[in-house]
């Protein structure tokens, strides 16, 4: 099995067709196709299902997609490593993000890193913690920087980032505003603004109001969080937020919560092993979250 089928095969399966796959990797679609039937001979299995309108993976090609794809990004790694030992970090890193990290600004972090590696392509999306992670798994993600989860996968590396409580957001007008401290159990009959599921905090958020007995209701979901401070500033809902959240607007009240309460924990994901690029980046990332780097404030 040779590496070039690999990236054959993983091309099929993602265009899900001969003609834009062989398109893609710059080579005949004859070649493609043939380097294809070596491959699915050697296995001894039809990788994919042919048809005139379209290509898909049979349970034998899905089976390998997930495996081909952690076997390019090894070997990607191993490249990587090599160039890094020479001073050459080059190639591309692709990042996971939730949509805001207060443990560090990753603008002004990877403006300095793509600066010392002019030679890196960056590639940066954004999405909810298990589709991140997900895709770091498939070998898709170089690193993530994404919400604790509650369980991980074994093929993945997690490392902390940073964490901060969780604060009650309301209106300065509401009865609980006046509070230091709130219960959450006092929460109960509340309309709760929330992002939508596997996005920022919610699940977390889910996690202590169940353990708390409170059954709530989440009247409006977001995926950003100025559209769910600007809903809970009008009155249209509460909501359960990181305490960071506060130097985003003074227009609504942040009350702490009573009791012990699990903390919203940031942490960073990557492959196993972790590709030299992704190393190199978060060695500048916990540079700056420790002051060794100079600090930007996120908007």
């Amino acid at each position: 099995m040779e590496l070039r089928q690999l990236e054959y095969f993983v091309a099929v399966a993602e265009e899900c067709h001969f003609t834009r796959a062989a398109k893609r990797m710059r080579v005949a679609q004859s070649g493609l196709s043939a380097s294809i039937r070596s491959l699915e001979r050697e296995l001894g299995a039809p990788l994919f299902l042919r048809s005139t309108r379209q290509v898909e993976l049979t349970p034998a090609g899905r089976a390998l997609l997930a495996e081909a794809r952690r076997a390019l990004s090894a070997t990607d790694a191993a490249k990587d490593a090599v160039a890094a030992v020479q001073g050459l970090l080059r190639g591309s890193l692709a990042i996971g993000s939730l949509q805001c990290l207060h443990a560090v600004h990753l603008p002004a972090v990877l403006a300095r890193f793509v600066a010392v590696h002019p030679g890196l392509e960056i590639q940066l999306r954004q999405g909810g913690s298990g589709e991140l992670i997900e895709q770091v798994r498939a070998g898709r993600l170089d690193l993530a920087f994404v919400s604790r989860p509650a369980r991980c996968p074994d093929d993945v590396l997690v490392g902390p980032l940073a964490d901060e409580p969780l604060v009650l957001a309301c209106t300065p007008e509401h009865p609980l505003a006046v509070r230091e401290k709130v219960a959450l159990e006092e929460l109960q009959a509340e309309r709760f603004v929330d992002f939508t599921p596997d996005w920022g905090t919610r699940d977390l958020v889910d996690n202590v109001l169940a353990a708390a007995g409170v059954e709530r209701r989440v009247a409006l979901e977001v995926t950003d969080i100025h559209s769910l401070l600007d809903l809970v500033t009008f009155g249209l809902g509460v909501a359960l937020v990181p305490q960071s959240f506060a130097a985003k607007t003074d227009r609504v009240r942040f009350v702490g919560l009573a009791g012990v309460v699990p903390a919203w924990e940031t942490v960073t994901v990557t492959g196993d092993p972790t590709s030299a690029a992704a190393a190199a980046l978060l060695r500048e990332v916990h540079e700056a979250k420790s002051g060794a780097r100079p600090a930007a404030v996120s908007a």
